[in-house]
Formats: structure tokens, sequence, C-alpha cells
């Protein structure tokens, strides 16, 4: 029964190795919750703080009586908040991955992921016509980074709708859209999932939260979702609205909580228990030494452990047989081997 139980955990703590949550917990240090989370000790927040700075943090948490927990709430006012003092025809008030983040929160080509989060609009929300984007998958790297791959926006319209845009190059076209009236004033669960590549995968899932019922759907079984020269694809959620009808817009609050990221698989790594993997690590758990053995002689040339919340606990820039994993704490750790600076291999292992 001990070996039953022992593989059980082992199978389920590897299936939810790579989910990154990020939860209002209360008023207070929001931004170094966010933070926290998203990119530590760097700033994965970007706000209209530096234009408007009397009216203080831009993001803030409150307890929600609806969903019976803290959630974050959004700030943006039509003057003086403009985008991070950089832009000064839009505005722009969003929490997102980027560089400086872990590696499990950065969709890289080969892997399907899943983002969750809820949010909710006031009832009487006004919107741009140009556009008001609250979530965005954006490509980082190559020729085309400056164009987001997929976003979610709010456009003014007869009537007011949102929509779903797509770019494979530099480009938008809008895949689906939807009345927005139905989606103001609740509460609402969305499920977004993407296998990036050339040979892709999308689908996304809005439904109200109080009832499950689905208000917006998209699926799209191949469809481009990776770049020539990309790095990375990053999440971004919040509010970003073009000023240029400034007329049509009124201050705002959006609310945002249970933030989710899930890689599910990660095909361009040889997965687990494959064996056509260039590399096997064992014995698997282990709380003292763990051995490294290649099929063929000189794979790797770099070793990178990192632990659930993707910081990097060890770092070792030459080929070696075996890691001393003795005074690590025990969990769930994923070693990445890379050559000549290029990621070839990954895989999870369980200290106890």
């Amino acid at each position: 029964m001990k070996a039953i139980v022992i593989v059980y955990i082992l199978l389920f703590s590897l299936e939810n190795l790579a989910q990154v949550t990020l939860d209002a917990n209360g008023a207070g240090n929001t931004y170094e919750e966010i933070t926290a989370v998203l990119a530590p000790g760097h700033d994965p927040v970007e706000e209209p703080d530096c234009n408007h700075t009397s009216f203080g943090r831009h993001i803030d948490e409150v307890f929600d009586t609806d969903l019976n927990t803290n959630v974050f709430r959004f700030f943006m006012h039509v003057t003086p908040d403009n985008d991070r003092c950089i832009n000064t025809d839009r505005q722009r008030n969003e929490i997102k991955s980027y560089d400086k983040s872990p590696d499990n929160l950065l969709g890289v080509e080969g892997e399907e992921v899943v983002y969750k989060w809820k949010f909710k609009l006031d009832e009487n929300l006004q919107v741009s016509s140009s556009f008001t984007h609250v979530h965005q998958l954006k490509s980082v790297g190559g020729n085309l980074e400056s164009m987001p791959m997929y976003t979610l926006t709010l456009r003014k319209s007869n009537p007011d709708r949102l929509e779903l845009r797509y770019a494979e190059t530099d480009s938008q076209i809008t895949l689906t859209q939807t009345d927005l009236a139905p989606l103001k004033g609740v509460w609402l669960e969305v499920e977004e999932t993407i296998i990036y590549g050339t040979s892709g995968a999308y689908s996304i899932e809005i439904k109200k939260v109080s009832d499950d019922s689905v208000l917006f759907d998209y699926t799209n079984n191949s469809i481009i979702n990776w770049r020539t020269g990309a790095d990375f694809v990053r999440p971004k959620w919040g509010i970003y609205r073009s000023l240029n009808s400034s007329q049509d817009l009124r201050d705002e609050e959006v609310l945002f909580a249970n933030f989710s990221v899930q890689e599910l698989n990660n095909l361009s790594i040889n997965e687990e228990n494959k064996e056509v993997s260039p590399i096997k690590v064992y014995p698997n758990p282990t709380n003292s030494i763990l051995k490294i053995k290649e099929n063929t002689y000189n794979t790797y040339d770099a070793i990178k452990i990192i632990n659930q919340l993707g910081q990097t606990v060890f770092i070792n820039k030459e080929r070696k047989s075996s890691v001393d994993i003795s005074k690590f704490t025990k969990g769930i750790y994923t070693i990445i081997f890379s050559k000549n600076n290029t990621k070839i291999a990954a895989k999870k292992f369980i200290v106890y």
C-alpha cells in the first residue's frame, strides 16, 4: 500500500508541477504580492502611478462578497493617467510576466499552457471605439514583438462588443466577437488554452461564475502560434485603453481574481517518461544524489535547476554526471539541460 501511495503522490505532484497561481490576500502590499509571483525581485506591474502620484497605487485589493474572497482592483482615470509616462495617447494599468519572470511563466515553442483568471466589468462600463484591452498574449523577440498574438479587447460599437483579436504577423484580425452587455456587472471565469508552435492550437471559454453558463468561446485546432525569432510569449492582464476618444470614457474600476498559469506538457523538451529522451535522471524521488545518464555523450554543457516557484536554485556551466541535492528542501524541481545556450531537455524530479 505504501508503494502505491508514493507513486500516486509522485504522479499527482508532477502533474501539477508547473502551475503558478496569484491570489489577492487582503489590503496592503499589492504590488509586492504580484511581484513575488510574476517576477520576484523585479517589476511586473505597468501602472500610471508616475503621472498620478496623488491618487496612490492604481492596483489594490478588496473583499468581494460575490466570490467571498479578496480580489484585485485595477483603477483607470480619464485624466491624468497615461501609459507609464511614456505615451500620452493611451493608458495602461497591467500586470505581466516578462524576461525577468520564472521560466514556467514564459510560453515557449512546443508547450501547451492553460491560463485561467476571473474578472468583473462594471455594469456601466464605457469603452473606447479604438481599443480597451483586458488581456494579451504577447510574443517577445524577433521583428514582430510589437504586435500582440492574441488580445481580448472591448470596443465601443452598436452594440458595444468583446472581440478576440489575433495576429499571425504584423496585422490583426477579429476571430470572433460578442455583445458586451451580458458580460458586464457579473463575475466571469476565463480558461484559455494554447499550444505554442507553427502547428498550434488555441481555445478560450468565458463563463458566468454564478451559473457556469458559457457567454463566449472560440476554438481553433490549426493555427500558427509561434513567430520567427521569438524568445517566449508572455501573458498580460489589466486595463489598456486608447485616449483617442476620451469623450467616450469615464473613470473605471475593473476587478480581477484567481490568476493561474499551468503548463500541461512541454513538447519542445523531452518528456519525462519517453525512451527517446537523450537524458535520464535517477533515482526519482531522491534525497541525496541525482544521477544523470546520456544516450549520447556530450549532449549538454550546462545545467540549471529551478524549484516550484520557478526560482533558480542551482546552476553549473559544465557537464556533470550527478548533482548533490541533499541540502534541497522537500518539493518538486525541474533540471534543465542546455547546449551552446540552447535548451535541449528538461526533467522533473522530487526531493523527499
